[in-house]
């Protein structure tokens, strides 16, 4: 029956003079989001809308699906495209159309005619008057309310006219692309996939960075994180995953530093890690999974001593979420059950029993005074070393 879907998008709409930049990159990100559709489908603009069409047969729960991916899109209308035969022909399509979709007949219901080609014999009001005179003609069980239906239906004239009644919820946010690129440090855990997902909405490109400690963590468990990637990029694009071998570093560290200030150390040299990888890839910020006070690293005092080390800005979008809420975000993004896999990261291998919960940044930086005669090849080696992989 739906020969084509309208997308309704939000923000874009008041973007101005910059919309069609905005519209752009929405019909891209459509268009990369259908590819793994079977089916050959047309993605166009036309004033002020975008449409999908096909002219075969195709999924149509497998196309809203993965639409409902698509950031930017607010809304999904499947349409009943249909040729301009005259008014007693558009009104046929129209019972015809509200029989189907509405097989009970009786809902209260409005017409909201759009007359975008203006040589139309009969203007908006017009319209709506007379298909909703033919829509109680054939449906007496049906009612008009203006102001609070059950059902509108929307008759947009065009080159072709299109009909439709069901608006099917989309992501919002903005196009993934409008907002520049930004560098994910991407573990095994439940949080950092889901502050990839939420920067993605609106509308930053994801890049990521993964820190495997081998042999303390397993293959396993790059492959989790590798996963857990995939499962974003369902959303955000294509992300380019750079894995750092950290195992030296960390071992350094280990031997180093007092064992009470190892969680702090280890996250400034992997922001600091982070931070070479994103300015070289042309990121302008890091995104990290942190909650306030969720863990010992994750203190007000452990974020500024963590932050010291950064001159990009750190975008951390689940700041004051409880542990539930991301796990809700989790649960409908469908990275829960991922992350959940009992496959250990490097930070948990080698935490404290009393990390320090409020570090001192001048005690910090004396302790890594005693990392100056190695440290700074072994991060240009992890740098150098670094496995990067294209995930989709």
């Amino acid at each position: 029956m739906f020969h084509a879907f309208l997308i309704k998008y939000g923000e874009i709409g008041i973007k101005g003079k910059n919309r069609y930049l905005f519209e752009d990159a929405l019909v891209k990100q459509i268009r990369h989001a259908l590819k793994k559709v079977e089916g050959e489908f047309n993605v166009r603009k036309e004033q002020g809308r975008i449409f999908v069409e096909s002219e075969g047969l195709f999924d149509f729960e497998e196309v809203v699906e993965a639409l409902q991916r698509v950031f930017g899109i607010v809304g999904i209308c499947p349409v009943l495209k249909v040729n301009d035969e005259g008014f007693d022909q558009l009104s046929q399509e129209v019972i015809d159309y509200m029989a189907r979709v509405y097989p009970d007949g009786e809902h209260t219901f409005k017409v909201n005619a759009r007359r975008a080609r203006k040589n139309y014999p009969k203007n908006s009001m017009e319209l709506n008057a007379d298909l909703g005179e033919r829509i109680l003609e054939a449906f007496p069980n049906m009612s008009v309310d203006v102001h609070h239906p059950e059902i509108t239906l929307n008759v947009e004239i065009r080159e072709k006219i299109y009909i439709y009644s069901k608006i099917i919820p989309g992501p919002g946010g903005m196009p993934v692309g409008t907002n520049g690129k930004a560098m994910l440090l991407l573990s095994g855990g439940i949080d950092s996939p889901v502050a990839g997902y939420m920067i993605a909405k609106r509308g930053v490109k994801i890049d990521a960075v993964y820190f495997h400690a081998p042999p303390y963590t397993s293959e396993r468990a790059k492959q989790k994180v590798v996963d857990l990637a995939r499962l974003v990029s369902k959303y955000s694009g294509p992300i380019v995953l750079h894995v750092v071998n950290f195992t030296d570093i960390q071992l350094y560290i280990y031997d180093k530093c007092p064992h009470d200030e190892l969680t702090i150390i280890m996250r400034r040299y992997m922001m600091r890690i982070a931070e070479h990888i994103a300015k070289e890839t042309g990121c302008l910020g890091l995104i990290t999974g942190e909650s306030i006070g969720q863990v010992a690293s994750q203190t007000m005092q452990s974020l500024v001593a963590t932050n010291e080390v950064c001159t990009l800005p750190v975008f951390r979008p689940v700041i004051g979420f409880d542990k539930q809420e991301i796990v809700d975000v989790s649960l409908k993004i469908d990275t829960y059950e991922t992350s959940i896999q009992p496959y250990e990261d490097c930070c948990t291998i080698f935490v404290a029993k009393h990390p320090v919960t409020k570090p001192n940044i001048k005690v910090i930086k004396r302790s890594e005074e005693k990392l100056q005669e190695e440290i700074d090849e072994m991060v240009k080696k992890a740098i150098d070393t670094a496995e990067t992989l294209w995930v989709e």
